[in-house]
C-alpha cells in the first residue's frame, strides 16, 4: 500500500524533515528500506507532534503551577495524577482495541464493519469511565491522602485538582478513541489537527484560569475539562459528517443504525482487555511508588514529577511510532502479508530507537537547564537533574517496548505487553524503589527504579516481537470481506 514519493525536505515542517534525514541516514546504512521511511514518517510525524502538545500541556501545568504556588502544589498534581491518568489507562486501552479493528477492515475495504468497530469503542469507553467520575468527584482528598502520606498542603492541592479533572474523564478516552480511528484509516494528520489545537488551547486557558483569575490547581484542571469537551465535539462531528469544515476524514460514522453488534464488541474487549490491564498496571504502579517517594519529601516528589513530565516528552516519538506500526502492520495483516507486516515492524522498530537514542543525548547535555525551567529552588534542582539523566537512559528501552508494541497491538497479540508491563513495574520497578526506604542507597533507588521499569518490559516484547507468533494470532482477527466490501 502506498507508494514511493520524492521529498524535498527544504519543503518541509522542521519536525517531519528531522525525522527524515534520520530515517534516510538509516537507510543508507541498510538498516532500514527506503521507501518505508517515507510513510512511516508520514504516518507518525503528526502524532508526534501531537504527543509533544499534549505532553507540553501536562509540562506547562505542572510549571505554571510550580511558579505560581510552588514545589507543593507540583507535588499535589502529581499526587492526582495516577488518579487522573486512569482514564488514559482505560481509554487508551480501548483505542488500542480500536486501531486493531479499524487499520485491519480499512486494509480488507470492509466499510461497514469498520464504521461497528469505531461505534462499539466509543460505547465502551463511555461505559468504563463513568464510575472514575462518580469516585473522583465525591471523593477527591480521601483518595489523594492514601498516597499522599503527611504531605497535608500536596493532599489539598491533590483533591482539589482530581475533583475538577473528573469531569474530564470520559471526554478523554472518547479522544483516545477518535484519534487511534482515523490513524488506523492510515490518517495521522486530522487527529494532530484537533488534538493539538486542543492542547494549546489547554495551556492558554490553563494560564488564564491560573494566572489571570488566580485559580491555583483548580484553574489548570479547569483548562484541561474544557479543552477535552472540545476536542470531543470536533472528533464526535467529523466521524459523523465525514469531516470538518476544509477538513475531511477517511471514514464517515453513520448516525443511522445499526449501532451495535455483539461479536465486534465482543472482538474489542478481546484484544483490548490486556491492553487496558497493560495500562492500568502501569498507571497502578504509580501509586505505591509515589507513597515510596513520598517518604523522602515533598521536594523529591517535585522533582520525580518534573522528570516524568520530561520523559514524557521525550517519549513523543513512541506515540508516532507504535501507532504507525500498528497502523501499516495491521493493513498488511488485514490482507493475509504477513511478510511485509513483518518487515514494517522490524524497520519501524530500528527507526523507533534511533530516533530516542538523538532526543536522550540532547536532554541529557541540558539536563540542568531544563530543571531550571520547572522549578529554581536550590534544594529541589540538584534532585531533578539525577532523575533526566536516569530518565534518558530509561526512554531508550521505551522506544524499544512501544515499537515492539505496536507490532503486537496490531496484530490482536496484546497479553504480552501485559505481561512485561507488569514485570517491569511490580517484580523489578516498585521492589527496587523500596531498597532506598530499607538500605543506605536513598533516592539513588528511585534513579534505579525509573530505569528498570522501562529496561525489563523493553526486554519481553522484543523477544515476543522476534518469535513471530504475534503473526499467527492475527488471523483469529482478520475480516471477512464481503463481495459489497
Amino acid at each position: 500500500m502506498g507508494s514511493i514519493r520524492s521529498v524535498s525536505i527544504r519543503n518541509l515542517n522542521p519536525i517531519r524533515a528531522a525525522i527524515l534525514y534520520l530515517g534516510f541516514g538509516l537507510a543508507r546504512l541498510g538498516l532500514i528500506d527506503r521507501h518505508r521511511v517515507v510513510r512511516a514518517t508520514d504516518l507518525s510525524w503528526p502524532r508526534i507532534v501531537t504527543g509533544l502538545a499534549r505532553m507540553s500541556k501536562s509540562a506547562a501545568d505542572v510549571a505554571m503551577v510550580g511558579i505560581a504556588i510552588g514545589p507543593a502544589a507540583i507535588a499535589g498534581v502529581g499526587f492526582a495524577a495516577p488518579f487522573h491518568s486512569l482514564a488514559f489507562a482505560l481509554g487508551g486501552g480501548i483505542a488500542g482495541g480500536t486501531i486493531a479493528l479499524v487499520s485491519q477492515r480499512y486494509g480488507a475495504g470492509a466499510d461497514e464493519q469498520l464504521a461497528m468497530a469505531i461505534k462499539a469503542s466509543a460505547l465502551v469507553a463511555v461505559l468504563v469511565t463513568l464510575p472514575l467520575v462518580v469516585a473522583f468527584w465525591f471523593l477527591p482528598g480521601a483518595l489523594v491522602e492514601l498516597i499522599g502520606g503527611q504531605n497535608v498542603d500536596a493532599i489539598v492541592y491533590g483533591a482539589a485538582y482530581l475533583q475538577v479533572v473528573a469531569l474530564g474523564v470520559p471526554l478523554a478516552a472518547l479522544n483516545l478513541v477518535g484519534s487511534r480511528a482515523l490513524v488506523g484509516c492510515d490518517d495521522a494528520w486530522t487527529p494532530m489537527i484537533v488534538r493539538a489545537g486542543g492542547a494549546i488551547a489547554n495551556i492558554v486557558l490553563s494560564a488564564v484560569f491560573i494566572f489571570g483569575f488566580g485559580m491555583g490547581v483548580v484553574g489548570a484542571a479547569l483548562g484541561t475539562v474544557l479543552a477535552d469537551a472540545v476536542v470531543t465535539a470536533a472528533f464526535g462531528i467529523g466521524l459523523a459528517r465525514g469531516g470538518l469544515p476544509g477538513v475531511p476524514f477517511p471514514t464517515q460514522v453513520p448516525i443511522s443504525g445499526p449501532h451495535f453488534d455483539r461479536e465486534t464488541v465482543h472482538q474489542l474487549v478481546e484484544i483490548a482487555t490486556p491492553l487496558v490491564l497493560t495500562d492500568l498496571a502501569r498507571s497502578g504502579a504509580q501509586f505505591p511508588k509515589l507513597w515510596i517517594v513520598g517518604l523522602f519529601g515533598a521536594n523529591v516528589v517535585a522533582a520525580l514529577v518534573i522528570a516524568e513530565r520530561i520523559r514524557g516528552l521525550m517519549g513523543t516519538p513512541g506515540w508516532g511510532f507504535s501507532l504507525a506500526s500498528s497502523s501499516l502492520v495491521g493493513q498488511e495483516l488485514g490482507t493475509g502479508a504477513e511478510t511485509e507486516a513483518e518487515a514494517w515492524a522490524n524497520d519501524i522498530l530500528r527507526f523507533a530507537v534511533a530516533t530516542y537514542v538523538v532526543v536522550a543525548v540532547v536532554t541529557g547535555v541540558f539536563a540542568e537547564q531544563i530543571a531550571r525551567l520547572f522549578v529554581d529552588d536550590p534544594a529541589v534542582v540538584p534532585l531533578v537533574v539525577p532523575f533526566i539523566y536516569a530518565a534518558c537512559l530509561g526512554v531508550i528501552f521505551q522506544g524499544i517496548e512501544g515499537g515492539a508494541v505496536g507490532a503486537l497491538r496490531a496484530s490482536g497479540d496484546t497479553k504480552w505487553p501485559l505481561y512485561a508491563k507488569l514485570a517491569g513495574l511490580y517484580v523489578v520497578g516498585i521492589p527496587v524503589a523500596y531498597l532506598g526506604v530499607i538500605t543506605p542507597l536513598g533516592v539513588v533507588a528511585i534513579y534505579l527504579a525509573f530505569v528498570a521499569e522501562t529496561f525489563v518490559p523493553a526486554s519481553i516484547t522484543y523477544y515476543r516481537l522476534r518469535t513471530g507468533a504475534w503473526k499467527v494470532v492475527s488471523r483469529a482477527y482478520r475480516p471477512e470481506v464481503s463481495p459489497g466490501d
